[in-house]
């Protein structure tokens, strides 16, 4: 399966020119228009690339996130529409000066709010692997632009399970990186208080792998990014039991993900579901609060509320009601979440979880025409029961496929490590990718074989 290191290679090595690939990509958007995972594509052909690992690459960002010079990012909303591609942040500097080539945008729900890309805007992000189903959200229309072979790779962001939801549902490697390694600047650095983290969906871990260094940490040597915990030896890998509300065979692959890490070298305890239990209810609570607070911020700033979708104005009209005792809890009860499950890393060194309850959802099952807040972010939890709570705790997760169910769609796992423990997740990924359990049926630029 070609990835986005095995396109750059055909490039620098004259089979492929940097051209011939942007024109494939365009080429590949226009023929799955209908999927609806690009929501802008730019009219021109962006400059030559950079010299770098990726140099000549195409790449799509994210509508939502640090912006792209030039091209829109407008948030899947109405209330935005009319914005133009900003310069770009320091996350994008460092995607360009890798060599990638941004030429569009993908499809996201209106301001990131559900685990389906939706958006009354349009389009409507449908899953490749099977159309009537969702390719996740919020990054749903950067994860299908992968699975649908447009580009090997694509810019996301993840806020509660954004990056890893969709590479769940489409079959691709979503990694959200600890809090702190990637730049924020120039206006994104404190985003939803921290708990958003922009990185990638691609389709193998070799392509995260080596887009880690392209990225991460600050060139003044402010802010570099977190030292591993530990590198080297056999790590202690806990695994979480009682997965009663987890479909069997989404629960099944945890302990065959589990005997493969083991027969790495690596040991298996198990971990009660209560353990993580507390950690999870603080951090859905938390979550709610620090999303309606940013977007109340949003209105305050001059966002037209009457644009937006009625969850969106449920949202904003709970963060303007908000009391600021109730924002100071939220941000409190995420430093309890981050120092439990802390204190759950003293005993073991990495966690593995579900990441989907079930197999992708149909489109739908995260409307956004309703005020109910309360039962959206239910419904959310309930699909990714142990997605927020990486971000509320700042630690960083992994979620890679490891075989597939009766319908040919993937079953994911999730990887969660202490705080800087990116790297130690992606060389876990590796040795289960190793185990070859899935095999895309979509490759780069072309149609199912």
């Amino acid at each position: 399966m070609q990835d986005a290191l095995g396109l750059a290679k055909d490039i620098a090595n004259g089979s492929l020119s940097a051209d011939d690939a942007m024109r494939a990509a365009r080429s590949r958007a226009d023929a799955v228009q209908d999927l609806g995972a690009t929501c802008w594509i730019a009219p021109d052909d962006p400059d030559p690339a950079s010299d770098g690992p990726f140099a000549g690459v195409p790449l799509l960002a994210k509508d939502l996130g640090g912006p792209f010079a030039g091209i829109p990012m407008r948030a899947g909303s109405a209330a935005l529409a009319r914005m133009k591609g900003a310069a770009d942040s320091d996350l994008a500097a460092r995607f360009r000066a890798a060599g990638f080539r941004p030429f569009g945008a993908t499809t996201v729900p209106e301001f990131g709010l559900a685990l389906s890309s939706e958006p009354a805007t349009g389009p409507i992000c449908r899953n490749p692997l099977n159309p009537d189903l969702s390719a996740g959200g919020s990054s749903g229309g950067s994860a299908a632009a992968v699975a649908a072979g447009i580009v090997p790779l694509a810019h996301a962001t993840d806020a509660g399970g954004s990056i890893r939801v969709p590479a769940a549902c489409c079959g691709l490697v979503g990694l959200k990186p600890s809090r702190g390694a990637m730049p924020g600047g120039p206006g994104f650095g404190n985003h939803l208080g921290g708990i958003a983290s922009e990185f990638a969906i691609t389709r193998t871990i070799r392509d995260a792998q080596a887009l880690w260094p392209c990225l991460t940490g600050d060139p003044r040597g402010l802010s570099p990014a977190p030292v591993q915990r530990k590198t080297e030896g056999p790590l202690t890998i806990g695994i979480q039991t009682g997965t009663d509300n987890i479909t069997p065979d989404r629960a099944a692959i945890l302990p065959e993900a589990a005997r493969a890490l083991e027969s790495a070298g690596h040991r298996i305890v198990e971990i009660p579901a209560s353990d993580l239990a507390r950690i999870r209810e603080i951090s859905a609570r938390a979550f709610g609060r620090i999303i309606a607070a940013n977007l109340a911020t949003l209105s305050q700033n001059g966002l037209d509320a009457s644009l937006t979708e009625p969850l969106t104005q449920a949202f904003i009209e709970q963060g303007l009601s908000m009391k600021a005792t109730d924002l100071w809890s939220a941000t409190e009860a995420g430093a309890t979440a981050a120092y439990q499950l802390w204190s759950l890393f003293d005993r073991v060194d990495i966690l593995l979880t579900p990441m989907l309850s079930s197999a992708p959802l149909p489109l739908g099952a995260f409307p956004m025409d309703h005020d109910d807040s309360t039962a959206h972010l239910g419904r959310m939890d309930a699909f990714a029961p142990y997605a927020a709570l990486a971000n509320i705790t700042g630690a960083p997760a992994l979620t890679l496929p490891f075989g597939s169910d009766a319908n040919g769609l993937p079953l994911p796992i999730q990887l969660i490590a202490p705080l800087g423990g990116d790297l130690q997740l992606l060389s876990l990924g590796a040795t289960l990718e190793s185990e070859n359990r899935w095999q895309h049926p979509i490759p780069l630029f072309g149609n199912p074989a």
